[in-house]
C-alpha cells in the first residue's frame, strides 16, 4: 500500500484535491490545518504540521500553493520518496519580485482582515476558477477559511527565504497562473492554460503526472 500525504493551499482545504484520481492501492491522508502560534515562522509551522506524518512508513507528499511551500520544508527534514508541488514554488527566488518587495515593506500588515473573506466573480476567476462548479467551490473555500490564519500565512509567504530544493521533487505549474506567474518559476511540467486552481480544473492531467512518478 502506497501512502500519500496532502497539504492544501491557503484559503483551501482537502476539497481542492477531490478530483484527483489514484489507483486503489494508494492510501490518501490529508494533513488538515493546525492553529499557528503567534508570529510562528513557516518552517516551524511545517515542523509541527509534519507531526501528522508517520516517517516509519515510506510516503509521498503533495503540496498545493502555500501547502507546497510547507511540503518543501517538510521534505527537507523527513525525506519522502517523492514530493509534488502543484501551483507552488520550492524556493523563495521563484516568487514574483513584488511579493518579496511587499514582504520587505511588511505591506501585509496593512491588509484588513475583512478583505481576506471577500470573494466576487472577478477575484474567483483571477484565482483560476473557470466553470460554475470551480467558481462555486472556490467561493465556498474562501467563505469557510479563517481570516486570521490567512493573514498569518500571507506574512509567512512574503518573508519565506528557503533556497534549498529537496531531492526527488516534481513541480507542476499552469501557464495561466495569476497568483504565482509561470514566468518566475522553473517547473518540471507546465499545464497549458492551467490557472492557480488547476488542481481541480485540470485534475486528470495532473493525476497522470503524479501516478507516473509514484
Amino acid at each position: 500500500m502506497r501512502r500519500i500525504y496532502f497539504i492544501s493551499g491557503l484559503g483551501a482545504d482537502r476539497r481542492a484535491f477531490r478530483r484527483l484520481v489514484f489507483p486503489v492501492d494508494v492510501e490518501l491522508i490529508h494533513l488538515d490545518w493546525i492553529t499557528p502560534l503567534p508570529k510562528e515562522s513557516l518552517q516551524n509551522y511545517a515542523a509541527r504540521l509534519s507531526e501528522g506524518i508517520d516517517p516509519s512508513v515510506p510516503f509521498y507528499l503533495i503540496g498545493l500553493s502555500f501547502g507546497g511551500m510547507l511540503a518543501t520544508e517538510i521534505a527537507k527534514k523527513l525525506k519522502p520518496i517523492h514530493t509534488f508541488l502543484i501551483s507552488s514554488v520550492p524556493v523563495y527566488t521563484q516568487l514574483p519580485w513584488y511579493y518579496r518587495t511587499a514582504g520587505f515593506l511588511r505591506l501585509e500588515r496593512m491588509v484588513p482582515l475583512g478583505l481576506m473573506k471577500q470573494s466576487n466573480s472577478i477575484g474567483l476567476k483571477f484565482l483560476g476558477g473557470k466553470t460554475s462548479e470551480e467558481l462555486s467551490l472556490l467561493k465556498q473555500l474562501i467563505e469557510d477559511s479563517d481570516p486570521y490564519f490567512m493573514k498569518w500565512a500571507l506574512t509567512c509567504i512574503l518573508n519565506w527565504r528557503n533556497k534549498e530544493i529537496p531531492t526527488d521533487l516534481t513541480h507542476i505549474h499552469g501557464t495561466n497562473d495569476n497568483i504565482l506567474p509561470a514566468k518566475y518559476t522553473k517547473p518540471d511540467f507546465l499545464i497549458k492554460g492551467g490557472g492557480h486552481f488547476m488542481v481541480y480544473g485540470d485534475a486528470g492531467e495532473i493525476s497522470k503526472i503524479i501516478i507516473g512518478n509514484i
